[in-house]
């Protein structure tokens, strides 16, 4: 079997149904991954579903998930493992964008669901993920960060604060579980032709100026991102843990 081959294995995905999360999904069925997948938006997630199911000849599972919600998270685990027994590895990639604006005239509100959704959400994830891994012999997990998560980015502090510590869990993860064949990787993405920068960005900048700031002059397509975490939770990856993997045209080179 070739080091990327997924085929009969089972990948979980939470925040799958639009952007990188939906691109991922389709790596993994391309990959011959049998995919679980979560995430807001139950007309989304049916579209992909039947996209999947019927593009690849995968085994599929939707589940509507608030990330923020334990229960929820917890149930949907409990499902993608009743529905294929073992799940080989875990994307936890649910973001919101939140508020652009100088951080004293961010609210509590606006952090309560930044930090919510973009770390909660990947902490109660792991939760769940690390003890099934653990029982079975291994696995791969991957966090979505940003390369807001490895630099100060004005004017979206709490998006910036919430990939910093997606980043430092996933490194603390890994030092934990070094020992036990679960890795636990995260990717940094640049600025990704998706709905969630342009939401971030939409009256503010214009991305034109945007792809122009970065060394390779473009912003990324979702599936550049996709094979990425793909390739972190297979073989081809296997001395790799604790890292996060920036994947934005060289900005954070500068």
């Amino acid at each position: 079997m070739a080091a990327n081959d997924l085929s009969g294995k089972a990948a979980l995905l939470i925040g799958a149904t639009t952007g990188i999360g939906r691109a991922t999904a389709r790596a993994f069925a391309a990959a011959g991954c049998n995919v679980a997948f979560a995430g807001l938006g139950a007309e989304e997630g049916r579209s992909l579903e039947a996209e999947l199911r019927e593009g690849f000849h995968i085994g599929t599972l939707f589940m509507e998930v608030d990330v923020r919600r334990d229960a929820e998270v917890r149930e949907f685990m409990r499902r993608a493992v009743e529905r294929f027994g073992r799940i080989h590895a875990a994307v936890n990639n649910a973001g919101t964008e939140g508020r652009f604006a100088p951080i004293q005239d961010t609210t509590a509100e606006d952090f309560e669901r930044i930090i919510g959704v973009n770390l909660r959400g990947v902490w109660l994830g792991m939760r769940e993920q690390i003890p099934h891994m653990l029982a079975h012999g291994g696995g791969a997990i991957v966090n979505t960060a940003s390369m807001a998560g490895l630099n100060g980015i004005a004017n979206v502090a709490l998006y910036t604060a919430s990939k910093h510590g997606v980043v430092g869990l996933t490194k603390a993860a890994a030092l934990e579980l070094g020992k036990s064949n679960v890795r636990v990787n995260a990717v940094a993405p640049g600025p990704v032709d998706t709905g969630l920068l342009h939401r971030m960005v939409g009256g503010h900048i214009d991305i034109a100026t945007i792809a122009a700031s970065v060394p390779m002059a473009r912003v990324a397509q979702p599936q550049e991102i996709a094979s990425c975490i793909l390739w972190l939770c297979t073989e081809a990856a296997s001395y790799i843990t604790g890292h996060t993997l920036a994947i934005d045209g060289g900005i954070t080179v500068g």
